[in-house]
């Protein structure tokens, strides 16, 4: 393998707190290695239309504290394509970029496995997505971030469920993972959680409805839940429980937003620094992991063909603390 002198550095799939503080890490560390580093825009889109940028470590000083990601982020069609592929080669080419970094969830990490086989520019990855889904790391960037939005929003609409007797389903993101739902529903003492790893919850909600006095609930509803989403599941069990007075709230895209907190920009940063060791030690298309309080390396193919569960012990605890 060549000597790397110049690497990229992009993000990928849905913005995520910390983004940013992991683009810095990158930068520095880079930097650090005497390496030059380009900063892709845009993602694998920006890759292929030639979008690159000259980073210093200028480039990168107070990012750390923002939230999304200033090198902007978008999905990308062609990039799936043998064509796609062949553009963001040769832009990489043309910028003499020896290596790249990836922040992004599996999506992102398939798209560079497979590039990497085609081409010979190594690619490592950063977990970057707040469902914290992957597979392989204990923890994903922006995941804890997202916790803390969701448990203050829930807080604060407690005190008007609890002063007007109100049941609110509080609608958070989880389109194929719970993990949000789940933790914030521990977090915040809420009576009912819908994840989509549980099957059958209908009846388990039916029959909490139906025996419980009136008084304030939160349920909260992961949006992937096979119940269905917030707005379907309150219009359904509104009308025949109307003594409960349903009440919806969807918290939506501000579970993206906002100032990362101290843990998702620690994580960033030593997955950041650890990313760029990574390329340096020669090694190619895996993800640099947290498990234990320590950094991992996962191969891509781990990440994308693996399934990370919701954890027995994370329903247990819930199912003994919502009672």
């Amino acid at each position: 393998m060549k000597k790397i002198k110049r690497i990229g550095v992009f993000t990928s799939g849905g913005d995520s707190p910390g983004m940013n503080s992991a683009v810095r890490a990158v930068v520095r560390t880079a930097i650090n290695y005497k390496l030059e580093v380009y900063g892709i825009h845009r993602g694998y889109k920006g890759m292929i239309r030639g979008e690159f940028e000259k980073m210093t470590s200028k480039s990168v000083a107070h990012i750390i504290q923002q939230g999304g990601t200033f090198l902007r982020s978008a999905r990308s069609k062609e990039f799936r394509t043998i064509e796609g592929r062949k553009k963001a080669y040769t832009n990489l080419v043309k910028n003499k970029i020896d290596a790249v970094v990836v922040i992004g969830g599996d999506g992102s990490f398939k798209g560079a496995g497979i590039f990497s086989q085609e081409y010979d520019i190594p690619f490592v990855g950063m977990p970057g997505t707040i469902d914290n889904d992957m597979f392989g790391t204990d923890y994903t960037i922006g995941f804890d971030t997202a916790l803390n939005t969701v448990t203050e929003a829930i807080d604060k609409i407690k005190d008007t469920a609890h002063s007007h007797d109100r049941t609110f389903f509080i609608e958070v993101m989880g389109r194929d993972a719970g993990f949000i739902a789940l933790k914030a529903g521990i977090a915040t003492g809420a009576e009912m959680v819908l994840i989509p790893e549980i099957e059958g919850q209908e009846e388990k909600l039916e029959k909490y409805l139906s025996t419980t006095k009136k008084t304030s609930s939160i349920i909260i509803v992961a949006e992937g839940n096979n119940v269905g989403g917030a707005e379907k599941i309150a219009k359904a069990f509104g009308k025949r429980f109307k003594e409960h007075g349903v009440r919806v709230n969807v918290l939506g895209h501000m579970q993206r937003g906002g100032s990362p907190t101290a843990f998702d920009r620690y994580l960033a940063s030593r997955l950041g620094v650890a990313a760029v060791d990574a390329l340096m030690d020669n090694q190619r298309s895996v993800m640099m992991g947290y498990a234990n309080h320590e950094v991992v390396h996962v191969p891509f193919n781990k990440t994308i063909k693996g399934k990370r569960g919701i954890g027995e012990e994370l329903l247990r605890v819930n199912e003994i603390l919502s009672k």
